[in-house]
């Protein structure tokens, strides 16, 4: 089968032979990608994919600049940009949701995320605190503030741009007490790099994030780009999400 796949190339993207091109949220890429190789694999249907955080994409598809037929978004994102009509209301399906998890460096101490009181001592006791920017890092950072804690953990809060920006960080690190915050999908795509997944965060203060597909209105290749978000949400489509890990 042909696939491109992408991670923040920049704005002068553009799709060659009728590509069906998907601008993802990096969370589920896993279950995008595996979706995208089984639709279009019988027939070597030409597709693009490029993963970016979801700020990102909200702000490519709301200025124009997103160049895809496939959005891939939180759904509050999805709802503000099929409001303004850039995405298409009745295209739009929930594809699943994924879990916000605790991720170390392989070798270092393990928080203890069996309750909120323990982890918070966790957090005070950490070396560094380690998230992202994107919508997921946002609630760590909301988190953090709730708690009461956000003065005392300042210093040691380093913010990257995205999932994979976490995992990289944490595998360079060399402090024993550092803690990251990431996508448990993304997490566990990425253990080969030297982390490893902790858990999810406990109970009371944990996120789950639901995503959702639709049709860009500026799409160039309507047809096979709702074909494919139809594949997406069919009952095909959602159990090769729930085997990537989004539920």
């Amino acid at each position: 089968m042909t696939g491109v796949f992408m991670q923040n190339k920049g704005l002068d993207y553009m799709s060659e032979n009728g590509s069906v091109r998907i601008l993802s949220a990096g969370a589920p890429k896993t279950g995008v990608r595996l979706c995208a190789e089984a639709f279009f694999g019988k027939s070597d249907h030409p597709f693009e994919i490029e993963f970016a955080t979801a700020p990102v994409i909200k702000e490519r598809v709301t200025t124009g600049a997103a160049n895809a037929d496939v959005i891939v978004l939180p759904v509050p994102a999805m709802q503000g940009v099929a409001g303004e009509g850039l995405v298409l209301a009745d295209t739009v399906s929930q594809i699943g949701s994924v879990t916000a998890g605790v991720v170390v460096r392989n070798g270092a101490s393990d928080p203890d995320v069996t309750s909120v009181e323990a982890f918070v001592a966790a957090m005070l006791a950490a070396d560094r605190l380690v998230f992202n920017s994107a919508s997921s890092g946002q609630y760590i950072a909301d988190m953090i503030d709730r708690l009461g804690i956000a003065d005392q953990v300042a210093d040691k809060i380093a913010r990257v741009a995205t999932g994979r920006a976490v995992m990289e960080f944490l595998a360079a690190d060399t402090a024993d007490r550092t803690i990251g915050f990431c996508q448990i999908t993304e997490i566990k795509l990425l253990e080969h790099l030297g982390v490893h997944l902790v858990g999810p965060l406990p109970e009371a203060i944990g996120k789950v994030t639901t995503y959702a597909v639709g049709l860009s209105a500026s799409a160039d290749n309507q047809r096979d780009a709702l074909s494919l978000i139809e594949f997406m949400a069919s009952a095909d489509g959602k159990r090769i999400f729930v085997d990537s890990g989004v539920v």
